[in-house]
């Protein structure tokens, strides 16, 4: 007989299981040894204990599934049946435990589910809302494109919603939905009717832009010359009444088919005018060399008439390309501005009016500071230091406006 601490194996080959002191008949293992039976009722309860455990560790990293108190109670009827050697009153605990922690799980699901459920049903009442809202407007002064555009997006986020929500309660649904469709349809029957009135009020629509497009493709054989006209043309083609989108498509392409070959012209003219205006670049390019020598010149008259000769010179030179303008221009525009610096600053020093005020006010000021110097000194034979240092900061005072009019 072979014995272990929750079992044992009589002669026959029946084993048993140990339970509080209360042994239990779990089966019979005839003609293998004693050693031989016990362990395969041992191995009989390891199976269900890693069940067990293993069923733990899926409850410990997720138990929000709805499955798992049928997967317990699957290991829990291999428990209360019994068939095994060991520790059972121990995997009973352990059982009741993990039901324990299931149904608190699932009493949390429970509620985030009821609260998904809320959140979901107010999140998809928002957009039934915001569609009904649509609809309740002036529909007289709607941009169909964009309320087209809105509403499309309304439905995309309905549908996501029905994707996402699938416990949704039906009745709610349905009654949402009937909502949603209604508004949708008064949008849509709106728009049916705006673009039926707009058709019959632009029949003239097609005839007006085919005479547009013959003007234009008039205008072809003019060239870079038909620019001007063609964008006055294209001034009135936006102006035109609208048609059919495909007619209007149609029609729009016939007349930028006459634009393109108009402006393919001017940038032929273009290039060939950029060419050719290179070599004016060198040209002004040497000019700029020679005029900015005058920005350190120091006699205005000197300065003045070679600036005159340059800038002859500059006009004659005729147009750079498009992409140097700015920077000769400005480079030109600094030798200029230099001149005239020079230039006013000799006829400040030279106006005669200016030096008859700077000299009589110099005059002025002299007399004050003789007169302060005078006082001075009667400061000092009083020994007066704080009459002193008054008219001594007085009389820095005044040398100081007349050394600016020197």
């Amino acid at each position: 007989m072979s014995s272990h601490s929750f079992g044992r194996v009589d002669a026959d080959g029946n084993v048993f299981c140990i339970e509080d002191g209360v042994e239990r008949h779990v089966g019979q293992y005839a003609d293998v040894s004693a050693e031989e039976a016990m362990a395969f009722y041992v191995r009989k309860f390891d199976d269900i204990n890693t069940a067990l455990s293993l069923f733990e560790r899926r409850v410990a990293s997720d138990a929000a599934h709805s499955d798992l108190a049928a997967s317990l109670a699957k290991i829990n009827d291999q428990v209360t049946e019994g068939i095994g050697v060991g520790d059972f009153a121990a995997l009973r605990t352990r059982i009741d435990t993990l039901s324990s922690t299931i149904e608190k799980k699932m009493e949390e699901l429970s509620e985030q589910s009821a609260l998904a459920r809320e959140e979901a049903i107010a999140a998809r009442t928002a957009l039934v809302e915001k569609v009904e809202a649509l609809a309740s407007g002036d529909l007289t002064k709607v941009q169909w494109k964009q309320m087209t555009a809105n509403v499309d997006e309304l439905f995309a986020q309905w549908q996501e919603a029905q994707k996402k929500d699938r416990k949704f309660p039906k009745a709610t649904a349905d009654d949402l939905w009937k909502r949603f469709r209604t508004a949708r349809n008064t949008l849509d029957q709106a728009r049916r009717k705006y673009f039926a009135e707009l058709d019959q009020s632009t029949k003239g629509a097609k005839a007006a832009k085919e005479a547009l497009i013959t003007k234009a493709e008039g205008l072809i054989s003019q060239g870079a010359s038909a620019l001007t006209p063609y964008r006055a043309l294209l001034e009135d083609w936006k102006k035109a009444p609208r048609g059919p989108k495909k007619v209007d498509d149609a029609l729009w392409k016939r007349f930028k088919a006459a634009g393109d070959a108009i402006y393919a012209a001017k940038n032929e003219e273009f290039e060939r005018d950029e060419a050719e205006y290179q070599g004016n670049l060198v040209v002004k390019l040497e000019i700029l060399t020679e005029a900015e020598l005058l920005l350190t010149a120091t006699d205005y008259a000197q300065a003045r008439s070679t600036l005159n000769g340059l800038q002859k010179r500059w006009d004659a030179a005729g147009k750079v390309p498009r992409a140097k303008i700015r920077e000769v221009e400005d480079r030109m525009r600094k030798v200029e501005t230099a001149v005239r610096k020079l230039e006013e600053a000799h006829w400040d020093k030279s106006n005669p009016e200016k030096q008859a005020r700077s000299e009589g006010l110099a005059g002025q000021i002299e007399s004050k500071i003789a007169a302060l110097e005078g006082q001075l000194a009667l400061a000092q034979s009083a020994g007066d230091t704080a009459q002193v240092a008054s008219i001594e900061e007085d009389i820095a005072a005044q040398r100081s406006w007349l050394a600016v009019l020197s």
